[in-house]
């Protein structure tokens, strides 16, 4: 898709804050957080939402978010993580994608940078 700003970011056009990758699936950190940690999970080929998606990719993403769960919150300490999958209207970027939110019981002020160089070192 020329104009999804996901497949960009999966292309590598896009530069983005990576914290996985594998053959199928990126996963990277949210330039516009709404807590610190907030990742975003997309397959690197285009699928519009959860109608358009094959299983097995929606089964690998999930699997992924399981994963990745348990280091956001070894690395940042949360204290819990919401998933988060929108379609249709409340769906800003038409590219299924799928948000690990983590929540904290007390303000945590990080920025991006800070989430980044916790998780990947």
């Amino acid at each position: 898709m020329n104009n999804c700003i996901f497949c960009k970011i999966a292309n590598g056009s896009i530069p983005s804050k990576i914290i996985y990758e594998d053959e199928i699936v990126l996963a990277f950190l949210d330039i516009n957080p709404e807590t610190p940690g907030h990742t975003l999970i997309i397959p690197k080929q285009h699928f519009q939402d959860i109608d358009d998606i094959d299983e097995k990719t929606y089964l690998h993403i999930f699997n992924v978010s399981k994963n990745l769960k348990k280091t956001l919150i070894d690395k940042l300490h949360c204290d819990g993580i919401t998933l988060i999958q929108n379609n249709g209207e409340c769906q800003d970027v038409k590219h299924y994608h799928l948000h690990l939110r983590p929540y904290y019981k007390s303000s945590n002020t990080m920025s991006i940078e800070q989430v980044y160089d916790k998780i990947m070192h």
